[in-house]
């Protein structure tokens, strides 16, 4: 008998599919932002100015990868580091302003996609579909020991 996450498993994978092959959905081929600087940039939008170990829990990645990641963020203008505003030692990057607008162009693009993807969807359907994203990310996040701030 195959259970429903089964069905879930093979969708997750098709949508992670669809999103990294730049097709309609999440990610496009048009994209103005390399998928990490995406996350990078909004998740720094969400929470604020963030340090390299602020950075490396939030993802929970090393803070090599991070210090790679963000040193192409800076070449390519998109965040710059700055002192901490709360007094600390650590440095912390923040978005530029050519961050903010490549940002807003990217999300505005996906959701363009997404209006496209869904077009036959009522309003309804969307919200719902989109608690249900919420409640699944949570979910993961809850596990994994970082939440990631919703504006």
């Amino acid at each position: 008998m195959v259970r429903p996450t089964h069905e879930v498993e093979y969708e997750q994978m098709l949508l992670s599919r669809h999103g990294l092959q730049g097709s309609a959905g999440a990610r496009r081929k048009d994209s103005l932002l390399e998928r990490s600087a995406y996350i990078l940039l909004s998740r720094i939008r969400v929470q604020g100015p963030m340090s390299i170990g602020e950075l490396s829990d939030a993802f929970d990645l090393d803070a090599s990868t991070l210090n790679r990641q963000t040193t192409a963020a800076m070449r390519a203008g998109l965040v710059e580091r700055i002192p901490d505003p709360g007094g600390g030692m650590a440095r912390k990057f923040r978005i530029t302003g050519r961050g903010v607008r490549l940002l807003d162009q990217e999300r505005a693009g996906t959701i363009d996609s997404l209006d496209r993807v869904m077009a036959d969807w009522t309003d309804d359907d969307i919200a719902a579909f989109a608690g249900y994203l919420r409640r699944f990310n949570t979910g993961i996040e809850r596990l994994g020991g970082h939440p990631w701030p919703r504006p």
